[in-house]
């Protein structure tokens, strides 16, 4: 079942939530199928954000430096008027910077009020962003977590599918042996040997039970036992073998 918006909300009630855009782990989150022109949007509108805040506490602190530097200039011409109280310059001079003053406060006034609310909707855009990267992880993990049992379900059936090819493997290696017994008992080597047998099931017995006893006697889990199955085969030869001294038994005895 999917996780609502409301869902992640509350998840997110009283958590510190990092400025998403600026950690790189975040931007590594997403494949390029899901970085929708929803989250794009959101990542551009946060990083307005806050551009915009960056510059307005520069220019905060340009205002201030600005605005003591024509506080002390007005005091500065403060003093000279009062030796020479009838200095035009000075008046004009002391004139502009009280101007120059009230504009620094109403700017100040005005970057206050800026720093104070951007800090707010960085928050609201950055959980919105939050939000929707949760949905979309959320989905992959829902996904990921389906696949993971589809391939937990196919490992099942291989290792049942394989224990059946091990069992009927060695029922076939008993029979063999069996039937070569009953044949050199029959028939004598000298007789074996006219047929030219590359196939040799005395051997392929014989490691089959040295493979077993090894088993056994070492105590190897299932993988071990798949391991030495398959080596066994490999020294062995048995497919091809088995396969080779079907056809050619099979030709003697369509020729005889």
């Amino acid at each position: 079942m999917a996780k609502t918006e409301e869902e992640f909300k509350e998840a997110l009630v009283g958590k510190k939530v990092p400025i998403l855009t600026l950690d790189n782990k975040w931007h590594r989150l997403f494949t390029q199928s899901e970085y929708s022109a929803q989250i794009k949007r959101m990542e551009s509108e946060l990083n307005a954000l806050l551009k915009r805040q960056g510059k307005v506490n520069e220019e905060n602190k340009e205002i201030k430096k600005l605005k003591k530097k024509l506080m002390d200039d007005i005091v500065l011409a403060a003093d000279e008027l009062v030796r020479d109280p009838d200095n035009k310059k000075l008046v004009k001079r002391q004139e502009e910077c009280k101007r120059l003053l009230e504009e620094c406060n109403e700017k100040l006034d005005a970057c206050e009020e800026e720093m104070v609310e951007l800090p707010r909707q960085i928050s609201q855009v950055n959980n919105r962003l939050m939000i929707a990267t949760m949905e979309v992880c959320y989905r992959r993990l829902q996904k990921n977590t389906a696949e993971l049992r589809e391939i937990d379900d196919w490992i099942g059936n291989i290792r049942r599918e394989l224990k059946k090819k091990i069992i009927r493997k060695q029922e076939k290696e008993a029979m063999n042996h069996q039937l070569y017994s009953y044949m050199h008992d029959i028939f004598g080597a000298d007789v074996l040997e006219l047929f030219d047998m590359q196939y040799n099931p005395e051997e392929r017995y014989r490691q089959s039970q040295e493979a077993k006893a090894a088993k056994a006697a070492s105590g190897k889990a299932e993988a071990g036992s798949v391991k030495q199955a398959v080596r066994t085969d490999a020294e062995g030869s048995a497919d091809a073998g088995a396969a080779e001294y079907r056809n050619e038994n099979g030709e003697d005895a369509l020729k005889s």
